[in-house]
């Protein structure tokens, strides 16, 4: 892995990640967590899925389409973990 490949994933993760802060107002994590877990999540998706998909998802554009979708699932899931305030 390149340094040019982690950063792709890293920020398309992270951009990931506030997208789904968008799309979940009510439950949201804040921009930076979203940020964060969105990033952690480009990265491992890059990492685990990107390898194993081929055709149109290959090279750099499939490797951050990947990275942003995983980076959007993380931070819902949290999201959806997250206690309702009392």
């Amino acid at each position: 892995m390149d340094v040019t490949t982690l950063l792709i994933q890293l920020v398309s993760g992270a951009a990931g990640g506030n997208i789904a802060g968008l799309l979940n107002k009510a439950k949201s994590l804040g921009p930076l967590l979203n940020s964060v877990l969105g990033a952690i999540g480009g990265v491992g998706g890059g990492q685990l899925i990107g390898p194993h998909l081929g055709g149109a998802l290959s090279g750099t554009a499939g490797n951050a389409v990947i990275s942003a979708v995983v980076g959007l699932l993380l931070p819902l899931i949290g999201g959806m973990l997250k206690k309702k305030p009392a």
